[in-house]
């Protein structure tokens, strides 16, 4: 495998072994928008360059080298249900670092490629015993790799859910899990907290995967809260929303202050 150290000319310096998966797709600069400062395979002097350039560039250093930072990945794999050892939040990016890896199932061959990393952010879910593991059916990603033009429906499905979201999704989930009858509004407050810190990070590094990511996140902390305070964030949006609209004001240095 080569890896790539790649510069984004005022952002940062990173490693990849996908130029177009890591830098174009998931975080949005065009070819001519960056550089290849160095490419290898060996991952030992990749790692020690990356660390290296990033000093000399004046750039934030990674606290770990690259080599470090990804392991191979262990799944488990069942007849209905392969397991990934990550978190959803932390997943693509370990599914990115195994391109080509390839598994069996009772359904067929599997292998990770960009679509198929695709389908399984679209499709994994949360395990109900360990939230530090999600899995993806066996079954329903074989039917996709069979007829990938189940893509165009997913598409138009996830349009419609959008425009129709219903917070009563997230307050199912929520139930399901014990967060009402376990949790309360001071770990629903730091959980915001957390969620808000990964915003600002995301904002900082320009990762529009992440700010969207982190902005969802908020938004699922928020309703929990308000339910747990024995309010709906519909009320909570719409109170709020009844205030702003009749406010007056104007923008200055980017900010709207409202008239006394």
């Amino acid at each position: 495998m080569t890896y790539f150290i790649y510069h984004i000319p005022g952002k940062k310096i990173g490693v990849t072994s996908d130029l177009n998966s890591r830098v174009t797709i998931t975080q949005g600069y065009n070819p001519d928008e960056y550089e290849v400062l160095d490419q290898s395979d060996d991952i030992n002097y990749i790692s020690e360059k990356e660390i290296e350039l990033q000093k000399s560039y004046g750039y934030k250093v990674d606290r770990k080298l690259y080599k470090n930072l990804f392991k191979k990945m262990k799944i488990n794999v069942t007849e209905q249900t392969t397991t990934f050892p990550y978190p959803v939040k932390k997943l693509k990016g370990n599914l990115m670092e195994n391109i080509g890896m390839k598994w069996k199932t009772d359904h067929g061959e599997f292998i990770l490629n960009l679509d198929s990393v695709r389908w399984i952010e679209r499709n994994v879910k949360t395990s109900m015993y360990n939230d530090n593991r999600c899995y993806i059916y066996n079954k329903a990603f074989a039917n996709w790799f069979n007829n990938p033009a189940l893509d165009e429906l997913y598409e138009v499905t996830k349009k419609n859910l959008v425009e129709d979201f219903n917070f009563n999704l997230i307050r199912d989930w929520a139930q399901q899990r014990g967060l009402y009858d376990k949790g309360n509004t001071h770990t629903q407050y730091v959980k915001l907290q957390e969620e808000a810190g990964e915003l600002a990070k995301a904002l900082l590094e320009d990762d529009q995967d992440e700010v969207v990511d982190a902005i969802g996140d908020m938004v699922v902390v928020l309703t929990n809260l308000a339910h747990l305070r024995g309010v709906s964030i519909e009320t909570c949006i719409a109170t709020a929303y009844d205030v702003i609209s009749k406010r007056t004001g104007k923008m200055i240095n980017g900010t709207f202050v409202k008239d006394e």
